[in-house]
Formats: C-alpha cells, sequence, structure tokens
C-alpha cells in the first residue's frame, strides 16, 4: 500500500518521531487511525443519539420552508 503524505504532514510524522513519541511512521499513521476510529465512532454514536431524541420528541409546528427561510435570514444576518 503507498500513502502520500502533504509536506506538512511529513514535517509532523517526522517531528513526533524526532521527539521520540514513536520509533517509526508507521506507529505515527497507526495511532492517527486508532484515533480517527474512536473519534468517528463517538461521532456517529451522537448523531445517533440526537436523531432518536428528534424521532422521539414531539413534532415541531414549523414547516419545512419556514426552516430553510430562517436559515437563509441568518446566513444574510
Amino acid at each position: 500500500m503507498n500513502i502520500s503524505f502533504t509536506k506538512k504532514q511529513e514535517k509532523y510524522i517526522a517531528s513526533q518521531i524526532q521527539e521520540g513519541n514513536y520509533q517509526n511512521a508507521s506507529e505515527v499513521v497507526r495511532d492517527a487511525l486508532r484515533l480517527h476510529e474512536i473519534y468517528h465512532h463517538s461521532i456517529i454514536e451522537e448523531l445517533r443519539a440526537e436523531i432518536a431524541k428528534g424521532w422521539g420528541g414531539p413534532a415541531g409546528q414549523r414547516s419545512v420552508k419556514d426552516i430553510i427561510d430562517a436559515k437563509t435570514q441568518q446566513k444574510a444576518g
């Protein structure tokens, strides 16, 4: 498997090795992937919980058009 990194990412990986946090680039990448998996899983679980609250909660009084109009006005601010 070949992976390409930006110069900034390469510098970060090198700095982590130089500081003694990791032995090699593979360890840095494996740790980053573990952290990403944890982060991704927690975000998905939070979203599922919020969706469940929405489905289980009372129906709103606003129409989809009302919601879109309000968001459009917020952006125009």
